[in-house]
């Protein structure tokens, strides 16, 4: 117990120590610290394995399970490091177990269709349910998961729902619902869905996807679907709006904001303050780079994260470098869209159940549709653009995740019509490249912007078009996607997690890893896209 307190008083210390108001929220509406992150287990060794690059991959370390019990191997590391000859790299290997390799032994056979292929690889991507093991930090869950594959050995949050596109395309609504179950069996357990089911992911959660995935889940299944999972939407809304009421004007807390004139509104946040258990190294580094307060880097860094969108300049102060990011200042569309669904389908759960509550909940989500277009539509981009609520400015950075809105919202549709039709044009002027949409228009390294594409903001973009009457440019993107995907798959035998959209004859590239194959976002939007638009299946 004194250690939770202690690691919750640092928690309590860190908000004060940025200039954070005071605010003590209800304790179970916290992520569970006491679940201790690798960097925590082991102390100094994680530090000195993931400083000295024993693996490339500093993920590799923090998904390694111990063979014995993780006091002993800690008491063993400071009795035996310092001696003459001590080797690390010996020591790690005679003491962990590395995690588990892709799935070598699936061999592609391309003259299979894609779909076939993607239908064959859902059991490759699958896990079954997980078992609780000393010194993992794998958060177990009670029921099957898809995975996206290469290094993401776990369950993601936002990657799942573009997954369960492809889940529902090839039948499998079990699967779907168990992994709406297990998030809201993490809901329940933590206080919210975090970014993966492993410990070094609590500090954060993604975009919240959940009620959206409910959405999917009651197409198949009836809208008693909105009630079974009515308690776990409340819950992940509670975590999103922590702070809220205590909130003066001008002040932000977590996840929420309140704008000058009293306006709450939504921004990505973590709760950690350390380096990315996964990513220490590279934080570190960026940190030192940067020359900025290292916390203030840590922060930024992981608000990011919770984005999903790591990293891109959309995020950065000079719309060039990270180590100019601030992630935690502005106030995103898709954000925001999305908690706006959330309240739309908490509305309508509590309206099945006959409860007053429901207009309450209207009421939020009509209001923060309002706001969205408010601080949001900027006019002299005719795009959805991040807003800055620290200088009370807007982006100019024109990216997918202004999309979003045109997906969700549901009032004034002659209105999101006629902006629609100004985004097309923007759009096409900015965007539309050989192989789909661009994630923005500069190439700055980052593997959140150009040359490279992502399934899930091909498909937010194709969606938001469709919905609101641009269906041209919408079914042209999909077909240009398709054809990339397809063309990739036939000279390699795999699906992977970015593409290049400018010069569909090379490599997605940039960010802190390798392209990843496999790959559950990737599979879940191509067979959506097939279908939907009745494409060529090569």
């Amino acid at each position: 117990m004194k250690r939770l307190a202690g690691l919750l008083l640092f928690i309590t210390l860190s908000f004060l120590s940025i200039g954070q108001p005071i605010v003590t929220p209800d304790r179970h509406k916290r992520a569970d610290f006491s679940q201790l992150g690798p960097d925590k287990i082991y102390g100094k060794l994680f530090v000195d394995v993931q400083m000295d690059r024993v693996f490339q991959d500093g993920k590799t370390f923090v998904d390694c399970i111990p063979k014995r019990k993780p006091a002993d191997i800690v008491a063993d590391y400071e009795a035996q490091k310092g001696a003459p000859g001590f080797d690390l790299h010996k020591f790690v290997f005679d003491n962990f177990e590395l995690p588990p390799t892709p799935n070598d032994t699936y061999k592609t056979n391309t003259s299979e269709n894609v779909v076939t292929h993607i239908h064959e690889l859902w059991s490759v991507l699958k896990r079954t349910p997980d078992k609780v093991v000393e010194g993992s930090s794998l958060l177990p869950l009670p029921y099957p998961y898809i995975v996206p594959g290469g290094r993401f050995r776990e369950v993601y949050y936002w990657d799942s729902y573009f997954t369960m596109l492809g889940l529902k395309e090839s039948g499998e609504i079990d699967m779907i619902d168990n992994m709406v179950k297990n998030f809201a069996y993490l809901i329940e357990n933590y206080g919210h869905i975090p970014n993966g089911n492993r410990t070094y992911y609590l500090g954060r959660s993604q975009p919240p996807f959940f009620s959206v995935m409910v959405e999917l889940l009651a197409e198949a299944k009836g809208d008693s679907i909105y009630q079974e999972f009515l308690p776990a939407m409340e819950k992940e809304y509670a975590f999103w709006m922590d702070g809220a009421d205590k909130l003066k004007p001008g002040q932000a807390y977590r996840r929420v904001v309140r704008l000058k004139n009293g306006e709450i509104m939504n921004r990505y946040w973590d709760d950690a303050t350390v380096p990315r258990q996964e990513s220490w190294r590279e934080d570190v580094l960026t940190a030192q780079r940067s020359g900025r307060d290292k916390t203030e880097m840590y922060e930024e860094l992981r608000a990011a994260a919770e984005s999903g969108i790591d990293f891109s300049c959309r995020w950065f102060a000079d719309g060039k470098n990270l180590v100019t990011i601030r992630t935690s200042d502005f106030i995103p569309p898709d954000l925001n869209s999305l908690l706006y669904h959330l309240e739309w389908a908490i509305s309508k759960a509590l309206l099945m159940n006959k409860d007053s509550t429901s207009e309450e909940f209207r009421h939020k989500a009509i209001h923060r549709g309002e706001l969205i277009d408010k601080y949001c539509w900027n006019k002299a981009q005719n795009f959805y653009t991040d807003y800055d609520f620290k200088t009370q400015k807007q982006s100019k950075i024109i990216n997918p995740g202004g999309m979003y809105p045109f997906c969700f919202v549901n009032e004034h549709p002659d209105y999101m019509s006629l902006l629609c039709s100004k985004v097309a044009d923007v759009i096409r002027a900015k965007l539309l490249k050989p192989g789909g949409v661009v994630t923005t228009e500069f190439d700055t390294g980052q593997q959140w912007d150009a040359p490279n594409g992502w399934a899930p903001l091909e498909w937010m973009t194709i969606w938001g078009l469709d919905r609101c009457g641009q269906k041209d440019l919408a079914a042209d993107i999909a077909a240009r996607w398709v054809k990339l995907n397809e063309k990739v798959y036939k000279s390699t035998g795999k699906l992977m997690e970015k593409y290049n959209v400018e010069d569909i004859d090379e490599d997605a590239g940039g960010g802190e890893y390798p392209g990843q194959d496999g790959f559950g976002w990737t599979n879940g939007v191509l067979l959506k896209l097939i279908d939907k638009y009745d494409l060529p299946k090569q």
